[in-house]
């Protein structure tokens, strides 16, 4: 399903965070943030509970509205002035930490609904997926691993299965970024290789970044992280090169990480 893209593809960014603040109340949450994140690359947003990456995370898909700055995404759009369902449709994907499947229907109708973009049963009973859109379809269902389990119900899913079903149906409407929240908590291992796999393939296609407490799982599959602590980035870079700032580790890492 994923290919390479053009050589190059790296050196190009799909989000430019400029200086973002943002207040709740009298409560600075976020204060002067920036950073980048390059195409195709797989971003990881760490730091101890309450250091303002999943309130950044909002912000990237519309749902916090910043007091300062910008978010400029593909160099065009500027976020933070654009409605959710807007920020959706130019192609930015969200995953939050709970799945958000629908359990009434099953696996293969939750994903005709994502591929159909339309979020009600109308598209399902009364529109039929072109043969393109259906072929993705199926090409997502083998990417994720449950094209044996189409015809079922999501409650018959493990809790990685539902994890990887939803990133299924934010792949289908083929963003060019996708924002995920702890997408391995609650898995054991197996379940946390299988779902790095799917990140380093999702990544040939789209920026993916990654709010995340799981260390090993970062060491594994960043290309690079920011190190949020109290609302401002502390450090950005390699995980190698984050883990041996000092700072970093008084703060976080020596601490034990956030496993």
């Amino acid at each position: 399903m994923l290919e390479n893209s053009k050589p190059g593809w790296i050196e190009d960014t799909i989000l430019d965070i400029e200086d973002v603040s943002i207040k709740f109340g009298d409560f600075k949450a976020i204060s002067n943030v920036s950073t980048s994140v390059k195409n195709h690359e797989v971003r990881f947003f760490i730091g101890p509970n309450g250091a303002g990456k999943t309130t950044i995370l909002d912000a990237i898909c519309g749902k916090n509205k910043i007091s300062d700055g910008k978010i400029i995404y593909r160099k065009e759009y500027d976020v933070s002035k654009l409605k959710e369902h807007i920020i959706a449709e130019k192609g930015i994907g969200r995953k939050f930490q709970t799945p958000s499947v629908f359990n009434g229907i099953t696996i293969e109708e939750n994903m005709e609904l994502a591929v159909a973009r339309r979020h009600t049963l109308y598209s399902t009973t009364f529109r039929k997926l072109s043969g393109e859109k259906r072929d993705y379809m199926n090409d997502v269902l083998q990417f994720i691993g449950l094209q044996d389990k189409r015809f079922q119900y999501p409650t018959r899913l493990s809790h990685g299965e539902k994890q990887w079903l939803e990133i299924g149906m934010i792949l289908a409407s083929k963003p060019k970024l996708i924002l995920l929240d702890e997408p391995v908590a609650g898995m054991g291992r197996r379940e946390t290789e299988k779902t790095a796999e799917l990140l380093q393939g999702m990544k040939k296609e789209c920026a993916i970044i990654v709010v995340e407490h799981d260390m090993q799982f970062a060491r594994e599959v960043s290309d690079s992280v920011t190190v949020f602590h109290e609302g401002s980035v502390l450090d950005e870079g390699t995980m190698d090169s984050v883990q041996n700032n000092q700072d970093v580790i008084n703060v976080y890492l020596g601490r034990g990480g956030e496993q």
